[in-house]
């Protein structure tokens, strides 16, 4: 019994020894603000910056965000990056779009799509899975330290409706810049 108490406080310790998740984290040469309603999601990638969850209307619905950046002259062109991303969508490539856009006077190149998304399976990584009715929201963002990757991915109906705070959230990176 003693042990159990002992496991249970240790536990309870841990708990309230992590730090509170942050309202603002750095990317490359930016600094994103979150939202209050995104949750913040520990990564343990090195090329995963940062990762925070859009949560749904149900319970089991939700959208991750993902920030990834390679430093300067690293990860790919913008195009080919932006190619790729819409390649991981099956069963309705008419809705694919790639546009780029001034957001805080910095060039960001948009990137939607959506269909059965298929993530994963890249060699010692997890294996692939699919998800139907999925949808991609991604921003490549140009900067002197090295494109900004930032990547939505969830339900269709949520990434849709997540739109324009995703784009203020963007804009509330480049503007601080």
């Amino acid at each position: 019994m003693k042990r159990l108490a002992l496991l249970a406080l240790c536990l309870l310790g841990a708990v309230t020894l992590r730090a509170e998740d942050p309202a603002t984290f750095p990317v490359g040469g930016l600094t994103f603000k979150r939202p209050a309603t995104w949750a913040w999601v520990q990564v343990n990638s090195p090329m995963r910056k940062a990762q925070l969850r859009v949560p749904g209307g149900k319970a089991d619905e939700a959208a991750d965000i993902t920030f990834f950046h390679f430093g300067p002259d690293s990860g790919g062109d913008v195009q080919s990056n932006a190619q790729r991303w819409v390649s991981q969508f099956r069963g309705n490539e008419n809705a694919a779009k790639i546009e780029t856009q001034e957001i805080a006077g910095k060039p960001v190149t948009l990137v939607s799509t959506e269909g059965t998304y298929t993530s994963g399976g890249m060699a010692g990584g997890p294996p692939a899975t699919t998800q139907e009715n999925y949808a991609l929201l991604g921003a490549i963002i140009e900067d002197k330290e090295g494109n900004v990757f930032v990547k939505m991915t969830g339900p269709a109906p949520l990434v849709k409706e997540s739109r324009q705070k995703f784009l203020d959230f963007l804009a509330t990176a480049l503007a601080a810049k």
